[in-house]
């Protein structure tokens, strides 16, 4: 039986005004095409051309809703290079919100046919207790547009819907490797531009005229306070080098945890995950992010003891836990050492500042400064502003308040505070911060509870990886800032992993299942 959205499209293909109207848009798209080449005009060729792809991929997404996941993930991390080099457009910056909306779209008919796998969370509840107060927010009496309303229920919730997206996208195990490939690709080509960024300087992958507002934001150097060394800060694909950092922790932790998934099951795909590994671990070194470089470490030994602990205790198992903890040392190790001898200024640069500002030690130490007290200060001054008991409305401290303010010409509100608790209470009020903190304490205890049971499994290593990043975003990242959270690449993620974790126990039940006997059916006799 076809697919609905293919039995939907094939429906308008066989239809003359389909045919007409296709045929009017090639002759449309033909002339505007012509007159940007005759004008040359490459901004609006270029745009033509995006408006064509897009166009293409959108029929892509209503025809498998598995396939158009993948390109929304691939234009997602990759449509800051388009904003870069077209202006800092605002319609390419919310494309992908346009191509997830079809995602959805196509996977909620799939769901209506019944052809995709039911998924009720187990923390369901607290998840729309959230929301719904996050929705009442909308229309707090403080908030100075509704649009800041409609910018925060963006930013909080459009990606949850992932995480039935990603539940349904894992039927087998072919299905969890095509997407663990798939993203160590990305990830090596991501990470590669990284770093030779990070060693050619700004120049490299950036206009020679960016735009005036992302302009800061793709030339940010750090000088080490002691030695004076100035290094740069790569932004790769992305427009800064605070989401490119970001990006890398995620894309460690995915290299890490499936490599040690490869270790227990299959020989396939270790070279892949061994360079993504390596790749990302140097661009980490290079990134000059010195949190991003402590929590690569501090998710190198706890995911080790993690593996080590739920390994089946067999010698031949835990031989091959601990190679996944070498491997990853290694590959760390191997990426800074072919640093160090190729391009040994930039290595020494950041080694510089890591160790002047990190080390309890250094007289320029700012590892407890950092750490805590100051996103602790930053959060209490949150309880400065009058109206903490009850928030200001969702979005009025968000991420593009500035543009909600510039576009619309509705005056901000003048909030905000670095700490991402602080902004709960800003946003959402003294109850919003609580219902945050229930949330996730619910969805981190539900996920170690999946991961539990894949314990002794070749899938856990995967399995840890998930609930680890699911604990680093709802909790530390979040107590640091709630940019974090904000950021769609870190929450697209997180709702998508968290649905692939809670469908990890059913590929390890399916051999299980497959092998039972199937009950005698009926054979169904016409008249």
């Amino acid at each position: 039986m076809r697919a609905p959205a293919q039995a939907l499209s094939g429906q308008f293909r066989r239809s003359p005004v389909f045919l007409i109207g296709f045929l009017v848009f090639i002759v449309v798209a033909a002339f505007k095409v012509s007159d940007y080449v005759l004008a040359d005009d490459i901004f609006g060729l270029a745009y033509a051309a995006l408006v064509f792809i897009g166009g293409a991929v959108v029929i892509g997404i209503l025809n498998s809703w598995r396939n158009g996941l993948y390109l929304f993930l691939g234009w997602m991390l990759f449509e800051d290079l388009a904003r870069k080099y077209l202006g800092n457009n605002m319609a390419i910056f919310f494309a992908k919100d346009f191509l997830v909306a079809v995602v959805y779209l196509s996977f909620f008919v799939a769901y209506r046919r019944k052809e995709v796998q039911p998924f009720r969370p187990p923390f369901l509840l607290p998840l729309l207790i959230f929301v719904w107060f996050g929705v009442v927010q909308v229309f707090n009496p403080a908030s100075t547009s509704f649009f800041f309303g409609i910018l925060g229920l963006k930013l909080y919730f459009y990606y949850i819907p992932l995480l039935f997206v990603g539940y349904s996208l894992i039927q087998t195990e072919s299905d969890l490797r095509r997407f663990f490939r798939f993203n160590l690709i990305l990830i090596c080509i991501i990470a590669g531009l990284g770093i030779i960024q990070a060693i050619a300087g700004h120049t490299f992958l950036n206009p020679e005229h960016p735009q005036e507002d992302i302009r800061e934001l793709s030339q940010n150097y750090r000088a080490s306070p002691i030695s004076g060394l100035v290094v740069y800060r790569p932004t790769s694909v992305f427009v800064s080098g605070g989401r490119f950092a970001f990006y890398l922790i995620p894309a460690w932790l995915l290299s890490f945890g499936y490599g040690g998934y490869l270790l227990l099951r299959s020989k396939q795909g270790r070279i892949l995950s061994v360079v993504a590994l390596a790749l990302s671990s140097g661009a980490i070194v290079l990134a000059a992010s010195r949190g991003v470089f402590m929590y690569m470490l501090i998710n190198a030994l706890i995911g080790g003891a993690a593996f080590i602990w739920g390994s089946t205790r067999r010698t031949a198992e835990m031989i091959r836990i601990m190679r996944s903890f070498q491997r990853a040392l290694l590959a760390l190790a191997a990426a800074v050492i072919l640093l160090l001898v190729t391009y040994p200024d930039a290595i020494l640069g950041r080694f510089a500042l890591y160790t002047e500002t990190l080390l309890p030690g250094s007289s320029a130490s700012e590892l407890n400064n950092r750490a805590w007290d100051y996103p602790v200060k930053n959060f209490l001054y949150a309880f400065d502003y009058p109206r903490w008991p009850y928030g200001y409305g969702i979005g009025t401290a968000s991420l593009g308040v500035q543009y909600v303010a510039r576009i619309l010409h509705v005056p901000g509100l003048g909030i905000g505070v670095e700490s991402g608790y602080g902004t709960l209470v800003l946003e959402l009020g003294i109850v919003g911060l609580i219902l945050w903190l229930v949330m996730s304490t619910a969805i981190v205890i539900f996920s170690w509870r999946v991961v539990r049971k894949l314990k002794g499994t070749p899938w856990f290593p995967i399995g840890f990886t998930i609930f680890w990043y699911a604990f680093l975003l709802l909790f530390p990242f979040t107590f640091g800032g709630f940019q974090a959270y904000e950021d769609f690449v870190l929450n697209s993620f997180l709702w998508l992993f968290l649905g692939i974790l809670f469908r990890l126990p059913h590929l390890h039940l399916a051999p299980v299942l497959a092998a039972a006997p199937a009950a005698p059916s009926r054979r169904r006799w016409m008249r």
